[in-house]
């Protein structure tokens, strides 16, 4: 019987990394073809435990929360609120994967704002979860929706996933570009074609 090696840097803030998690790492690297007590690898499980526990922090916040404070006094402005190009990192579920790319998501406001920085930490919330990337467009784009209630939400993502690039047909380069469109901006064209103009689609 294998005995499992527990590091002693096998420890998270939360505390101790459950050993069946050390040892799933450490049978993928005998899977592979490696072993786990080579020197270069006997810290790995303990450093892949942690890095997982950082990409699927998403699971442990909920997005809405940083849309719950907002702003009524804008000085009339009643256009397009933008944020363009926000990169973000996610991991797809089928095949772990990483999903790298940037985000526009962009609101016509009612009668409230939110802080700006408040829209890509909501991406980011969805973002370190397991995802495909239609569900994450749609998540976040829903979020805003359903908290700030605004005459019309879009989001635009393009990314790149590490599932076609670096495995299957390995075609590095390709990106998937995925949209959601809600209110104003699904039922009028003319503010569809504004908010997607300023998106630079």
């Amino acid at each position: 019987m294998t005995m499992l090696h527990v590091p002693p840097s096998s420890r998270t803030r939360d505390g101790a990394i459950p050993p069946e998690v050390l040892a799933s790492v450490e049978t993928l690297l005998r899977w592979v073809g490696e072993d786990p007590a080579r020197e270069g690898l006997i810290e790995t499980p303990a450093r892949v435990a942690r890095a997982w526990k950082d990409y699927c922090q998403g699971y442990a916040e909920d997005p809405a929360v940083h849309l719950s404070r907002t702003f009524e006094e804008v000085g009339g402005y009643d256009e397009i609120v933008l944020l363009r190009d926000i990169p973000f990192q996610s991991h797809c579920e089928h095949h772990l994967a990483p999903i790298t790319g940037k985000a526009s998501i962009a609101y016509l406001p009612r009668d409230r704002v939110v802080g700006i920085s408040k829209l890509a930490r909501v991406l980011n919330g969805y973002a370190r979860r397991l995802q495909v990337q239609e569900r994450l467009t749609a998540e976040v784009a829903q979020c805003i929706w359903d908290n700030l209630r605004p005459h019309g939400v879009a989001v635009v993502i393009d990314a790149q996933h590490g599932c076609m690039t670096g495995r299957g047909v390995r075609t590095p380069g390709v990106v998937m570009i995925t949209s959601r469109l809600l209110g104003c901006f699904l039922d009028d064209q003319r503010s569809r074609k504004e908010v997607l103009a300023l998106m630079g689609y």
